[in-house]
């Protein structure tokens, strides 16, 4: 198939897609427990613009011409094509089925690769949705194959397989260590991991305060906390501490916990029960250690998988809750003393995580010198959570490589033929 005609058929299925988004944000919300509104305009909604974006791309794929020394008398010319890999896998979280497997089927399907992609064992609905509007779209049998399962046999089988050539991955870094030594003792497949993040944010007296508040709970509390790129630490400065754990408290009380499908609701249910149970046992090792519970930190006493919205202060370094990842609707903060750039800067960068970071300020010198110097893939400058079909997203150190989204996406499922004629 030529790329224009592929990308003819991303169109043509993106289009399905929107057609059928009542349908699948109401399936996203019932698998996954993500509130139907937050269903309905990210988890769908981003799909259907990342599925358009790389549609786009299909035919703006290629190589180059490159000048080199001549063997003389004679004269060389020197290109380079783009090609696809071949048979890619890709392996799915729970936290945002149908997204996740657009980030990463776009640009695979745009690079000419065919795909077998593993979704998580307890959310498969959007994927196998996913499956049949791509049929009626047009793809030709076998380009595109779902197969749901558990990672100890589906993952695994496809890390395994010798007739796969690359893999992509979001989830746990355990899980991607697990992954990639895999990939290596098989075929050496080629891989790309986005793993766990403790994502730090940063903020500064000199911001604006009330915005301030609004990211940082949007950060922490977005998608229940089942979000890879969450505000996992908050850093604030020592002069606005109080009132900004003040005020915090004041609208986390607001937000309204319930049924994900009732379109008024703001916090839905934990994903699963193990889940639930782990965010139960983080807050109980946070206050253990000498972190102050200031709100939530329980299930909440109604049917279903209810954790309430919680806020940990006091947090020091040492403790586990600085250091390791809830992913979960726990908001952990600490100060730091005021005028302390470097000091904030070294703790914030004091793990082996490297997804995301934040910065509130109105200081335009700090906020890039403090961007410049976080160790993340993504900082974010008086803002959160701000991502784009556009721009490349991945992480630094154990919060793996390779990049989803953007014209980077594609490099993770091509491979570059270099070409040289004597003549």
């Amino acid at each position: 198939m030529n790329a224009r005609d592929r990308g003819t058929l991303m169109f043509r299925l993106a289009d399905l897609m929107e057609e059928h988004q009542e349908e699948l944000a109401t399936l996203e919300s019932l698998d996954s427990g993500a509130v139907y509104t937050l269903a309905l305009k990210t988890h769908i909604g981003m799909s259907i613009q990342t599925i358009r974006y790389f549609a786009g791309w299909c035919d703006k794929i290629h190589g180059q011409t490159i000048p080199i020394n001549n063997a003389k008398p004679n004269r060389n010319l020197t290109f380079t094509s783009k090609e696809p890999i071949g048979v890619c896998g890709i392996i799915t979280p729970w936290n945002y089925p149908l997204m996740m497997l657009a980030w990463k089927i776009s640009p695979c399907l745009a690079a000419g690769n065919t795909v077998v992609l593993k979704p998580a064992q307890v959310t498969p609905l959007t994927s196998l949705k996913f499956a049949e509007l791509a049929a009626r779209a047009g793809f030709p049998a076998g380009v595109i194959n779902i197969l749901p399962g558990s990672g100890g046999v589906v993952g695994q089988g496809i890390a395994d397989h010798p007739d796969v050539r690359k893999l992509g991955f979001t989830g746990s870094t355990p899980v991607g260590k697990t992954i990639m030594t895999s990939c290596a003792q098989s075929n050496l497949k080629k891989v790309s991991l986005e793993l766990g993040g403790k994502s730090p944010l940063i903020i500064f007296a000199d911001c604006d305060l009330n915005k301030a508040v609004r990211m940082a709970m949007s950060g922490v509390f977005f998608n229940k906390g089942e979000n890879c790129i969450a505000a996992g630490r908050i850093f604030v400065e020592e002069s606005i501490h109080d009132e900004f754990i003040e005020r915090v408290v004041q609208e986390t009380k607001k937000m309204k916990i319930g049924d994900p499908l009732d379109r008024s609701v703001d916090h839905g249910p934990q994903n699963h029960l193990a889940h639930l149970k782990s965010l139960q046992a983080y807050v109980e090792a946070g206050v253990k250690e000498g972190a102050r519970l200031v709100y939530g930190g329980r299930q909440l006493d109604r049917p279903g998988l209810f954790f309430e919205p919680t806020i940990l202060t006091d947090v020091h370094d040492h403790m586990f809750v600085a250091t390791e990842e809830s992913f979960g609707p726990i908001m952990v903060i600490s100060h730091f003393t005021d005028g302390d750039v470097d000091g904030v800067i070294r703790s914030a960068n004091d793990s082996e995580f490297g997804l995301a970071s934040g910065v509130f300020t109105n200081d335009l010198s700090k906020a890039l010198e403090v961007s410049s110097r976080l160790e993340a893939g993504t900082c974010f400058v008086n803002t959160y959570n701000k991502t784009d079909v556009a721009t490349p997203f991945g992480g630094f150190k154990q919060s793996g490589f390779g990049k989803d989204l953007g014209q980077e996406a594609l490099n993770e499922y091509l491979k570059t033929k270099v070409v040289t004629i004597e003549y």
